[in-house]
C-alpha cells in the first residue's frame, strides 16, 4: 500500500504539470501567429530558445551543485547521441514545421494537426514496446479509445474553420512537426529510464535544439526586422513560459505518466487555442466546437482512468 500511495502521490502532480503545460502551449499558437508576422520562422525559434536557455541554465547550475561532477561528465558522454537527436527532433525540426505551418494557415487549422500526435504516439509506443526488450508499456483499450475520441473532439473543435483556407504546404509543415514530436518522445524516454533528472534532460535538449536553429536563422538574416514591444512580449512569453517551463513540465509528466498518457493531453491544446482565439483574435466559437471540447476532455479522462484504477504497485513510479 505504501508503494501504491507513493505512486499516486507522484501521478497527481504530473497530471497537474501536463494540464498547466497544455494551457501554456495552447496560448503559444496565438503568440506564434503574432511573432511570425515580424520574425522569420527559424529566427523566431532561435530567439525564443536563447531566452529559454538563460532560465534553464540558471536552474541547471543550481541542480549540478548537488551532483558528482565526474558522474555528470560520464552521463553526458553516454547520453550525447540521445540528447542531440531528441533536441533536434523535438525542438529544431518540430518548430521548423510548426512555425512555417502557423505562418501559412490559421491558428485553429494549425492546431488540429496536433490531434494526430496522441494516436501516432500510442501506435509508436505499442510498436516499440513489442520490439524493445525490458519495456513495461501496457496499453489497454481505453488508451486507444481515449486517443481516438480526443482526436474526434479536436476535429469538431477546429473543423469548423478547416476548409483548406490556408496553404497545403502549411498543413504538410504541421504534419511533419507532429511526426517529429512522436520521435522526440521515443528518444527522450530512454533518458528517464537511465534516471536522468528533468532539468538535465531539458537543458541539454534545449541547448542542442537552439544550436540547430542557428544555420537556418542565419539564412533568414535578410528578413530580420526590429520588433515592437508588443511582439517582443509575445516572444518573451514563448521563450520563458512555452520553451523553458513548458518543456520542463512536459518532461515531468512524460517521466511519471509515460508517452501514451502524456500525449493524449496534447489534444487539449486546440481547445485552449480556439477559446483563446475567440477572446483574443475574434475567431468564432460554435456549439459544435463546445461539443468537441467535451469529447476531447472525455478522451483524456478515458486515458487517465486505467492509471487511476490500477492496483499494480510499481516501486519505480
Amino acid at each position: 500500500m505504501i508503494g501504491l500511495h507513493s505512486a499516486e502521490g507522484r501521478r497527481k502532480p504530473a497530471v497537474l504539470a501536463i494540464i498547466i503545460c497544455v494551457l501554456i502551449w495552447g496560448f503559444s499558437f496565438i503568440s506564434i501567429k503574432v511573432a511570425v508576422s515580424v520574425f522569420p520562422p527559424m529566427t523566431l525559434g532561435a530567439v525564443r530558445f536563447a531566452m529559454a536557455l538563460v532560465l534553464l541554465f540558471t536552474m541547471y547550475r543550481v541542480s549540478i551543485k548537488r551532483t558528482n561532477e565526474k558522474n555528470l561528465l560520464t552521463n553526458i558522454k553516454k547520453d550525447l547521441p540521445l540528447l542531440i537527436c531528441s533536441g533536434l527532433m523535438g525542438i529544431t525540426f518540430y518548430f521548423f514545421g510548426e512555425n512555417n505551418g502557423v505562418a501559412l494557415v490559421s491558428a485553429s487549422e494549425a492546431s488540429i494537426i496536433v490531434a494526430a500526435i496522441p494516436v501516432l504516439t500510442v501506435i509508436a509506443d505499442w510498436l516499440f514496446s513489442r520490439i524493445s526488450s525490458g519495456s513495461h508499456t501496457q496499453l489497454g483499450w481505453r488508451h486507444w479509445l481515449g486517443a481516438v475520441v480526443s482526436m474526434a473532439g479536436v476535429v469538431l473543435v477546429a473543423g469548423i474553420s478547416l476548409s483548406l483556407s490556408g496553404s497545403i504546404k502549411g498543413y504538410l509543415y504541421m504534419g511533419g512537426a507532429a511526426l517529429c514530436w512522436v520521435v522526440y518522445g521515443l528518444l527522450t524516454r530512454p533518458l528517464f529510464e537511465r534516471k536522468r533528472s528533468r532539468i538535465y534532460v531539458v537543458f541539454w535538449q534545449n541547448l542542442f535544439g537552439f544550436i540547430g536553429f542557428l544555420p537556418f536563422a542565419f539564412l533568414e538574416r535578410a528578413e530580420w526586422t526590429k520588433p515592437s514591444l508588443f511582439v517582443f512580449c509575445h516572444v518573451l512569453f514563448l521563450g520563458l513560459c512555452c520553451s523553458a517551463m513548458g518543456y520542463w513540465l512536459y518532461a515531468h509528466a512524460l517521466e511519471i505518466l509515460g508517452m501514451s498518457v502524456t500525449a493524449v493531453f496534447i489534444n487539449l491544446i486546440p481547445v485552449v487555442t480556439v477559446i483563446a482565439g475567440f477572446f483574443i483574435l475574434g475567431d468564432r466559437l460554435t456549439v459544435l466546437q463546445f461539443a468537441g471540447a467535451v469529447l476531447v476532455i472525455a478522451g483524456v479522462y478515458l486515458t487517465v482512468l486505467p492509471m487511476r484504477n490500477s492496483r499494480v504497485i510499481n516501486p519505480e513510479k
